[in-house]
């Protein structure tokens, strides 16, 4: 797989977004609605992260610098059929290398306990729990992790 920055509102992004949106529509009955601009995911405050497998978007990420100033993950998504691949980590892995250059010391993120993979990855990448932050604080179901940024640990 081959990583490559693009804005959020390129047309591959588009597609798995698309996807994405889909399945929380299956898992949660709605999509998520939190506020997502292409803006947020320009360097130096952000980046957005597309992985493909040929010609085939296969993976996305981006982080942008959160309210707080902490860096915030948002929107990774592997679909199906390219799962097991180790895309997920491949992605967490660039967009944590992209945010510590821009100067970041600490990321966060926010999932849903009604993903266990997702949980497992972010726990098995060293992220641990941080208080409720972001659009869903409120949401007993969010579970929210972080963890500091180093050189060495990349």
């Amino acid at each position: 797989m081959q990583i490559s920055r693009r804005r959020y509102d390129h047309p591959d992004v588009a597609k798995l977004v698309t996807r994405l949106q889909a399945e929380y529509v299956l898992i949660y009955g709605g999509p998520d609605n939190s506020p997502t601009s292409a803006g947020q995911f320009e360097p130096p405050a952000g980046a957005f992260g597309l992985g493909y497998n040929g010609d085939t978007p296969a993976a996305m990420g981006g982080w942008r610098l959160g309210e707080d100033g902490r860096s915030e993950l948002k929107r990774m998504y592997v679909p199906d059929e390219y799962r097991g691949r180790g895309y997920s980590r491949a992605v967490l892995l660039w967009l944590e290398d992209f945010a510590l250059s821009a100067g970041a010391k600490e990321v966060v993120l926010e999932t849903n306990q009604l993903h266990p993979a997702a949980i497992g990855l972010y726990r098995s990448a060293g992220y641990t729990e941080v208080p409720a932050f972001g659009h869903y604080a409120d949401n007993p179901m969010t579970v929210y992790l972080g963890r500091t940024l180093s050189s060495s640990a990349l």
